[in-house]
Parts: C-alpha cells; sequence; structure tokens
C-alpha cells in the first residue's frame, strides 16, 4: 500500500510541484489549500505524513502543527514545514510546534522525496526512551 501524505500550500504552482514530484515518487497524494481544509481531511484519511506551508490564510501552518500534535488521532503524523521566509529562528519555531522537518522554498525538486523518506523512515523506527 502506498504512503499516503497530505500536502497545504495556498499557492497552486508550489502545490502542484510538490504534488507532482511526490506522486512521481510512489507516493499517494492529497491536497489542501489551507489549513482548516486539512484538519478536516485529517478527520477523513489516515496520513503517513504532512507537508505544510508556514504562510498559509488564516490560521497558519504553525497554528495547524500544534492542532494536530495535540490530538490523539494525529499526533503520531510526522509534519514537515516549508517555508519561504526563511529568517534565523523559524526552523527552532517550527520543530516547537511539533515540526518535525523543515524545508525552505524553492523546494529542490532533486532532494525533496529524499527528504520524504527520510522522515518516513524515522517514524517506521522503534522510539527509544532516554534511560
Amino acid at each position: 500500500m502506498k504512503q499516503k501524505i497530505l500536502v497545504i500550500d495556498d499557492n497552486p504552482i508550489n502545490l502542484k510541484l510538490a504534488c507532482t514530484v511526490l506522486a512521481a515518487s510512489g507516493y499517494s497524494i492529497v491536497q489542501a489549500l489551507n489549513a482548516e481544509e486539512a484538519l478536516q481531511l485529517t478527520g477523513i484519511h489516515s496520513f503517513d505524513l504532512i507537508l505544510t506551508d508556514l504562510e498559509l490564510p488564516g490560521m497558519d501552518g504553525l497554528a495547524l502543527s500544534r492542532i494536530l500534535k495535540s490530538a490523539p488521532e494525529t499526533c503520531e503524523i510526522p509534519i514537515i514545514a516549508v517555508t519561504a521566509f526563511a529568517m534565523k529562528g523559524d526552523e527552532a519555531k517550527a520543530i516547537a510546534a511539533g515540526c518535525d522537518g523543515y524545508i525552505t522554498k524553492p523546494i529542490n525538486t532533486r532532494t525533496l522525496t529524499d527528504q520524504i523518506s527520510a522522515i518516513l523512515g524515522r517514524k517506521s523506527e522503534p522510539t527509544r526512551g532516554n534511560g
């Protein structure tokens, strides 16, 4: 069964690019244009990973990540933040909001699937305690 990825971006060009690259790599893709739509979709589908833009209309990607990580049904889904406005400290904010990875735009189409695979590989590893 294909791994299912939710891709959230309000920019149709960026959305199409990410979806095309990931679909070509064998992933099943579901698209959302905003955080509210993404929340509805997480109630309907089971996702292996979520790739979300941080700058979304209405609720931003950080708020979405906090909500998803606080809900028992979605807290285990890895979330990768994507942003064009990479400033010092933004990656730390994304990680603090619950994101498991951080990618800057423009997306590098040659490395995107490797980055996704690495996160999904971490997900499948058994978690280890601190002692």
